[in-house]
């Protein structure tokens, strides 16, 4: 197990929030077009904002581009995603041009360039123990997970993957994951997952059915 301490973790720290920083600027123009994009097809509010768990179960503030429509029914609950996600948030999603504003997040310290993936508060005392340990490092933009299925993946698989991350982390393995993180994105695999719009949610180890888990491959295998 190798843990994100010392100054492995300094330099990760380092470089998280020197590219942050380098990433602001240099997209500072598509992230100017994209925003008007969302303002004139969706309206305000461009960017949408969600209380999210970081290190630790630590929650921050996670900032998106916005990509679905704030619509609701009758009793007022949200529409389902696949009614509010139009045609923008599909290829903001799809080009993860919708992950841009996170670079801020990642220049304050809540996240890291790689990592788990920050989801839902209400997941948190849905984990086992062990997928728990996801929470032992930042989370980041991309991660292990994405770039082994991302939301085609059952919950079960995308924790082992995971935690399989956490327990093998370096930084020859965040390079990795950001080289193929950009050919993911070219080849837009696993944007949604089978039957839904996006993802569906993670309600515990023993409610919805998903698939058998596969072994962690190691990072000299690629899928």
């Amino acid at each position: 197990m190798r843990r994100q301490t010392g100054a492995g973790l300094f330099l990760k720290r380092c470089i998280d929030r020197l590219a942050a920083a380098v990433g602001l600027v240099c997209f500072a123009p598509v992230m100017a077009v994209t925003a008007l994009a969302i303002r004139v097809s969706m309206g305000g509010p461009v960017l949408f904002r969600q209380v999210r768990p970081g290190r630790g179960g630590r929650t921050f503030q996670l900032v998106k581009f916005r990509t679905m429509l704030d619509a609701h029914d009758a009793d007022g609950q949200p529409l389902p995603d696949e009614l509010r996600l139009t045609r923008l948030g599909k290829f903001l999603r799809a080009t993860s041009l919708d992950e841009l504003p996170q670079l801020w997040n990642v220049l304050r310290g809540d996240m890291s360039l790689v990592g788990p993936r920050p989801l839902l508060v209400e997941y948190l005392p849905r984990y086992s123990s062990e997928q728990a340990r996801r929470h032992d490092v930042l989370p980041g933009i991309t991660g292990w997970a994405q770039v082994n299925g991302r939301n085609s993946l059952g919950w079960e698989e995308r924790f082992q993957l995971d935690v399989w991350y956490v327990d093998h982390w370096s930084l020859a393995l965040d390079t990795r994951i950001l080289a193929l993180t950009i050919l993911r994105v070219v080849q837009r695999q696993g944007i949604s997952h089978a039957g839904d719009a996006t993802m569906f949610k993670f309600l515990g180890n023993e409610t919805r059915a998903q698939p058998a888990p596969r072994p962690p491959p190691a990072p000299g295998r690629r899928e």
